[in-house]
């Protein structure tokens, strides 16, 4: 995976909305398409910087359809590298929408095992004001629709110090 891919993905992942002044349908509909092109083109074998790259592409409220293939190619990353991954771009996930946040935790949850535990295992080295926030944003969605399931809480345990 390219710098160029990570940065294009992040870059059309800013979908333009419904109320958006700035670009004309047809700009809004090119950055649709070349973010779907992208998020399809992902192997698995990005690493983590790919998840990472994916996760920040989150960014818009209203994705219309087109973050189906994010979560898609999420799927398609090794359970190491998909939690190092959402754990490296934990910053980025307290500042995309938070139903963006909650289908990445889902992802991550549902992944597995080793999923988890390297996400678990690499939070604890992130600033401690991070894993605060990223605490309280696991919280919120045990919580609330995305992690209330039973078996889907308390899996993500970070430390709260």
């Amino acid at each position: 995976m390219s710098l160029d891919w990570r940065i294009g993905i992040a870059e059309c992942g800013d979908l333009v909305q419904d109320d958006d002044e700035v670009a004309s349908p047809g700009e809004a509909e090119r950055r649709w398409n070349r973010y779907v092109e992208l998020a399809d083109s992902v192997t698995g074998d990005e690493g983590p910087a790919g998840v990472a790259a994916i996760v920040s592409s989150l960014k818009a409220d209203e994705d219309y359809g087109a973050y189906q293939a994010a979560h898609a190619a999420l799927d398609r990353f090794p359970q190491a590298d998909l939690g190092l991954g959402v754990a490296d771009a934990a910053k980025e996930l307290l500042s995309i929408p938070r139903d963006n946040s909650g289908n990445v935790l889902l992802i991550l949850v549902r992944a597995g095992s080793v999923a988890v535990g390297a996400f678990n295992e690499a939070i604890r080295s992130i600033d401690p004001e991070v894993r605060l926030a990223i605490r309280e944003l696991v919280e919120y969605h045990e919580s609330e629709e995305w992690l209330a399931e039973g078996d889907l809480q308390n899996v993500l345990l970070m430390p709260r110090k």
